[in-house]
């Protein structure tokens, strides 16, 4: 049974980390349950400390995940409109994913700075706050992913 765990693991620890790179599907919290296979083996490498900060980490990253897009768009001077417009286009974005997630904070910024009266100027300057935040996202996605698939490789 313990190979299969393993195996499983592997599977969850790769499928965690293409998921950090693509939108639609959560990396982190992948990544963490392959942990919790590796765990399930006869002899548990981890420590529930261990566990419980990693869990507390996903929760994070994941709650971060939905809120940087809207924080770079404030970062690169969006009003309220372009912030509000970056989460509304976040959402939407989520029924036509993966694309969607990338370009709907990027186009919700846009239409919430033109909708309060900005110039074209200042309204992609917000957008691409918004874009820059989704990226900032994904790297951190992916350094965690990539730090969980080093603790399982490492203990296996």
């Amino acid at each position: 049974m313990e190979i299969v765990w393993i195996i499983l693991g592997i599977a969850l620890i790769i499928g965690g980390f293409i998921g950090s790179l693509l939108p639609v599907i959560p990396g982190p919290p992948i990544s963490f349950v392959g942990l919790i296979m590796l765990q399930l083996t006869a002899i548990p490498p981890f420590t529930t400390q261990f566990l419980i900060i990693w869990a507390f980490i996903v929760a994070a990253l994941m709650i971060l995940d939905n809120v940087i897009p809207a924080y770079g768009t404030k970062k690169f001077g969006g009003s309220p409109w372009g912030i509000a417009g970056s989460l509304v286009g976040m959402s939407v974005g989520l029924l036509f994913a993966p694309f969607g997630l990338v370009v709907g904070p990027l186009a919700g910024a846009f239409i919430g700075e033109v909708i309060a009266g900005e110039k074209a100027n200042r309204a992609i300057r917000s957008a691409l706050g918004s874009f820059f935040g989704f990226l900032f996202s994904t790297l951190l996605k992916v350094i965690a992913s990539g730090i969980m698939g080093y603790y399982f490789f490492t203990n296996m």
